[in-house]
């Protein structure tokens, strides 16, 4: 024990401290969060991870050394107060503290440690620059509010550990230096001063892992693990994350789906109190890019896409017509009782989707009297104008947005578009939790870039069984039996069932141009596991910091990460990435070529 805390040791949290306490000696500890001087009477307010209480120090009361003490608190010494506890006046109550009926009336404490006034007020919702606020990172996560999205992260990990181990899971670690088997983002590597000249890379998942532990008799296995991308960054990605990992033998799509939901009904049953109503519904990637022009819609608010090639592909508007012909489709939103939207925003809304590569948007406003103002009506018959918004479902006063295109641009357009205007509309209730899952997605891609297919979700998935006649005769045409699950347009966790039949897993190698020889160059330590017996298995991943960021109610995940990296994948607190010795370097056989 330290000098300064002989004869006192810490009985409460600040706000363990209550009514039922009252007259008795309690000792917090804590910061000085406000200081008050009234002249013989000085009050703070102490903070701890529980929040605050209020302290008096009455020069009436506490010895004179302790009041000349109090005299020098200031904002964020570390103090230790040995007090009784009162009653407040019915007019000094404070509702917004949850100990605002009582008070402490100091008798001796300690100062444990002094303060430098530090660069921006430790206080809840503080307007700080992120730059600021991430280099005391410290500091940062003394703010209550943050602290709440700690302590909310902290029961997500224990319902989860909860659930999984009530359903017979066994949480088994793997691997951190693993292989690096490139196919999806960007290893972060390390060098092997063991074998020169060779690399462990960090795992972007444990995927390979996961599937040998099914091969190793494991039936459930689940891991909160960290996994490791180098990849662009954005508000909801970070180049470290954790995963919620899963994987199981013997089982189906349906399993797998029942067996999860059932675990997100608990978390938000026991972290925030909400009951989520299953089953959960499902959606096929078909339908929800058709709807929402996005594998992960928002299904908070309506503004669905509505396609009217058909209606528009012999019109007299050439940019509708040629869409339509070169193999695109034209597509719009109603935004309903919009029709008197201003030109600005009408302007900014276009410059919004061409950030998505579309060449800008056409609309049609409906008047109070049924007629049209727009541009383009000119170019469309009245029967074509007509059937336009009777498929819009087009009432006095709504405006339809329209984009015209090849498929893709469309839909990335317009589901940002859906975004973009839930936002300014107002649109979106921030209290509601609306889940959805996508299913039958596309197994594979065309590369352009690589001239060859590209597995969507990795080369182990598997295709729908009805589909597999396809592998041979269209394979861009066949559905993988891969599930996500989206909240609020987020996707929060994804899975598959996995390949186990060796014909199929060597054919959808032979798809993305393997050899055999790459093949095993690849994945050669689990293709040699398939060959002594594997299950039928499928898993899902979940990732925790996207998940407890919407439950937080955040928009920026850094903000549910203990010590994050900003864009650009460095660390403003430790200024990380940074430079090592040159003897370092030498002993990992590792030879800059900096340019």
């Amino acid at each position: 024990m330290s000098e300064n805390m002989k004869g006192m040791h810490r009985t409460h949290r600040c706000t363990d401290v209550t009514e039922k306490f009252i007259d008795e000696k309690v000792v917090v500890a804590g910061w000085v969060d406000v200081r008050r001087d009234l002249g013989g009477l000085i009050f703070i307010d102490l903070r701890d991870i529980s929040g605050k209480i209020q302290v008096v120090f009455n020069a009436g009361y506490i010895h004179k050394e302790g009041f000349e003490k109090a005299e020098k608190l200031r904002s964020e010494y570390v103090v230790m107060v040995e007090g009784i506890v009162q009653k407040r006046a019915p007019e000094t109550i404070n509702s917004r503290m949850e100990t605002g009926t009582i008070e402490m009336m100091a008798t001796d404490f300690r100062i444990l440690s002094e303060a430098q006034t530090p660069p921006f007020q430790i206080e809840e919702n503080a307007n700080v620059n992120e730059e600021l606020r991430l280099t005391y990172r410290y500091l940062d996560l003394r703010r209550p509010d943050i602290q709440r999205n700690f302590i909310l992260r902290h029961n997500v990990y224990k319902s989860v550990r909860e659930y999984f181990a009530s359903e017979r899971f066994l949480e088994i670690e793997t691997p951190v230096l693993t292989k690096s088997t490139p196919e999806g983002a960007r290893d972060y590597l390390v060098p092997s001063r063991v074998h020169p000249g060779m690399f462990y890379a960090l795992p972007q998942s444990p995927q390979l892992f996961k599937q040998l532990l099914m091969v190793s008799g494991f039936d459930r296995y689940m891991q909160i693990t960290k996994c490791y991308r180098d990849e662009d960054l954005r508000a909801d990605r970070q180049p470290e994350f954790t995963q919620i990992d899963t994987e199981m033998s013997f089982v189906d799509v349906d399993d797998v789906i029942r067996i999860n939901e059932r675990m997100l009904k608990k978390v938000f049953k026991d972290c925030m109190n909400l009951d989520i109503e299953l089953p959960i519904k499902r959606m096929t990637y078909e339908h929800a890019m058709n709807k929402y022009g996005s594998d992960k819609p928002d299904l908070r608010y309506g503004l669905e896409i509505v396609d009217l090639s058909d209606i528009v592909k012999n019109c007299g508007f050439k940019v509708f017509a040629d869409a339509v012909v070169d193999g695109g489709s034209v597509r719009a939103i109603n935004v309903k009782g919009q029709v008197e939207m201003p030109r600005r925003q009408l302007d900014s809304l276009t410059e919004h989707v061409k950030i998505f590569k579309a060449k800008g948007m056409a609309w049609i406003g409906i008047e109070a009297d049924g007629t049209y103002k727009s541009a383009i009506t000119k170019f469309l018959t009245d029967e074509e104008a007509a059937d336009i918004v009777k498929a819009m479902d087009g009432k006095p006063g709504d405006l339809l947005l329209f984009c015209a295109d090849k498929n893709k641009v469309v839909f990335d357009s317009l589901g940002a578009l859906r975004q973009e205007l839930a936002k300014r509309l107002g649109l979106i209730n921030k209290d509601e939790y609306n889940f959805v899952w996508i299913t039958e997605f596309p197994l594979l891609e065309y590369s352009e870039e690589d001239k060859r297919y590209v597995a969507i979700h990795h080369p182990f998935t598997a295709p729908m069984e009805e589909d597999i006649k396809l592998l041979d005769e269209d394979p861009i045409k066949v559905r993988s039996n891969a599930y996500d699950i989206v909240l609020n347009g987020y996707e929060i966790g994804g899975g598959s069932v996995r390949i186990h039949q060796k014909e199929i897993q060597e054919k959808m190698f032979k798809l993305l141009g393997f050899t055999e020889e790459q093949s095993y160059e690849r994945f050669g330590f689990l293709l040699n596991a398939f060959k002594y017996g594997v299950p039928p298995h499928a898993g899902l991943a979940y990732g925790l910091d996207r998940l407890v960021m919407i439950m937080t109610g955040c928009d920026n995940i850094r903000d549910v990460i203990a010590f994050p990296k900003t864009k650009d994948a460095s660390c403003l607190m430790t200024e990380a990435p940074n430079v090592v010795e040159n003897k370092q370097l030498k002993e990992l056989s590792v030879k800059l070529d900096l340019k």
